[in-house]
C-alpha cells in the first residue's frame, strides 16, 4: 500500500513485468497500471547488452517495422555531459514503407505520425551508455508489425 495519496505518480526502479532486450527499464508507464495513461518508457542502452539470456552482441537485436494508432515520440539522449549533442552510439533507424534508413548519432527526437511504418531500429555500435526514452500517445498497445516491407 501506498503511504502518500499520489506515491503511484512516480515511477522509477526495476520493474520485473516489463523488460526490453536493450537495456535496464528506467521508468514505464502504460494503461494496464495506470488507468488512462498514455504509454511512457525510458531504458537505458548499456554499452554491451544482457538484459535478455542469450544476447552476446548488438547485431541480436532490433524492433522491426511496424505502426501505431497514434503518434509516438522517440528520444535518444546521450549521457556524456562535456558533450550532450553526441549519442555515443549508433543506431539505424529505418522509416517509411520505402525504408529510408537513418542513422542516428546524436541526441534526437523523433516524431512519429499515426499510422506511419517506423523500423527496424538498430543498435549498431554503444561506446557510452544512452538513454531512449518513447511516449506513444494511446492508452492501449496498437503496434501492429509490417514484416511485409522488409527486404
Amino acid at each position: 500500500m501506498a503511504e502518500n495519496k499520489y506515491d503511484n505518480l512516480f515511477l522509477s526502479g526495476p520493474k520485473p513485468w516489463y523488460q526490453t532486450a536493450s537495456g535496464p527499464v528506467i521508468a514505464h508507464l502504460e494503461d494496464d497500471y495506470l488507468k488512462g495513461a498514455h504509454q511512457y518508457h525510458i531504458h537505458w542502452v548499456p554499452v554491451q547488452p544482457g538484459a535478455v539470456p542469450g544476447m552476446k552482441s548488438w547485431d541480436d537485436m532490433g524492433h522491426g517495422p511496424h505502426t501505431h494508432k497514434q503518434p509516438e515520440v522517440m528520444v535518444h539522449v546521450g549521457m556524456d555531459p562535456e558533450n550532450p549533442y553526441d549519442l555515443g552510439a549508433e543506431i539505424e533507424f529505418y522509416m517509411g514503407e520505402e525504408m529510408e534508413k537513418h542513422v542516428i548519432t546524436g541526441s534526437t527526437l523523433v516524431y512519429l505520425t499515426a499510422e506511419f511504418v517506423h523500423g527496424p531500429w538498430i543498435i549498431k555500435k554503444v561506446e557510452r551508455p544512452f538513454l531512449v526514452m518513447t511516449v506513444c500517445q494511446e492508452p492501449e498497445h496498437t503496434e501492429k508489425a509490417r514484416p511485409d516491407i522488409v527486404p
